[in-house]
């Protein structure tokens, strides 16, 4: 049974019962020196577990680091902002995706993003650099 981050044994596991010895034909102190040994290689097995892990969660960070690019938009450019499906469009799955074109007024450092339209009307409020995408005419 495991109780927050420590593990506790079973109360039958800590104190031989007469059952436990006379199925496993140990004497007392053999058993006791055996289970002793058994509950010291777990704490190894849970180290090299950990370390394991933390090696598959490297691996996976750089795979995935290798496929993302960083884009960079500057004043100027001319953009596509995604569309937010929170609003319902009748045509389903045929609706379009993006919005757009914008002209990125104003680029902050952090990715956000501040667009106008083609008017000149700015949006009211500024968009992360995730939810667009460079427009080619």
């Amino acid at each position: 049974m495991v109780y927050g981050t420590k593990a506790v044994l079973p109360f039958e596991v800590e104190i031989p019962s007469q059952r436990i010895l006379a199925e496993s034909s140990l004497e007392e102190s053999e058993w006791a020196h055996t289970r002793y040994d058994q509950l010291n290689l777990i704490e190894g097995k849970r180290l090299t577990a950990m370390s394991h892990g933390r090696l598959y969660q490297q691996r996976m960070k750089i795979a995935f680091d290798k496929k993302v690019h960083l884009c960079k938009f500057h004043e100027g450019d001319l953009v596509m902002k995604k569309m937010s499906h929170a609003v319902k469009d009748n045509r389903g799955k045929w609706a379009p995706n993006y919005e757009g074109p914008f002209i990125v007024k104003k680029a902050f450092s952090e990715g956000a993003l501040v667009l106008t339209n083609m008017d000149g009307e700015e949006l009211p409020l500024p968009v992360n650099s995730d939810v667009v995408k460079r427009y080619y005419a």
